[in-house]
């Protein structure tokens, strides 16, 4: 894993963060959506990919996480009980739900948590403007 990268913009070479991204969705075609949408926008930045919430906590231990996608309707966890232990490690970090359920229910859940809540189906425009909105 590349650890930054030099800003050649900086009179001095300075070294930036190089952003981490957690993407979690058991569908394929989605993750590989998000994958191809934010090298788009940010093709500097780290991905790890997971299919399940499981196996997300297990790829990212001892990692910084920056970012994350995470899907609701997953096998084992849902993307909300996902998104809370993740809260927990990761307070800083930005977390959006990506769902096709759309019920107010749902979205309660993610703002009572504190994430974002995109509407699925997944779009370049609907990740870059949630990248951009997010981007400190």
């Amino acid at each position: 894993m590349t650890l930054g990268q030099y800003d050649s913009d900086s009179p001095l070479g300075e070294q930036m963060s190089q952003k981490t991204m957690l993407i979690v969705d058991d569908s394929r075609l989605s993750r590989m959506l998000v994958r191809n949408f934010v090298i788009e926008c940010r093709p500097d930045w780290n991905l790890i990919e997971a299919e399940t919430g499981d196996e997300a906590l297990a790829l990212i231990e001892g990692k910084d996480i920056d970012w994350m996608t995470i899907d609701y309707n997953m096998p084992g966890m849902d993307g909300i009980t996902l998104s809370v232990k993740l809260r927990l490690k990761y307070p800083d970090a930005k977390i959006a739900l990506l769902t096709a359920n759309i019920q107010s229910s749902i979205k309660k859940q993610a703002n009572e948590v504190g994430i974002d809540f995109i509407q699925k189906p997944i779009t370049q425009d609907k990740i870059k403007n949630y990248l951009d909105e997010s981007h400190s």
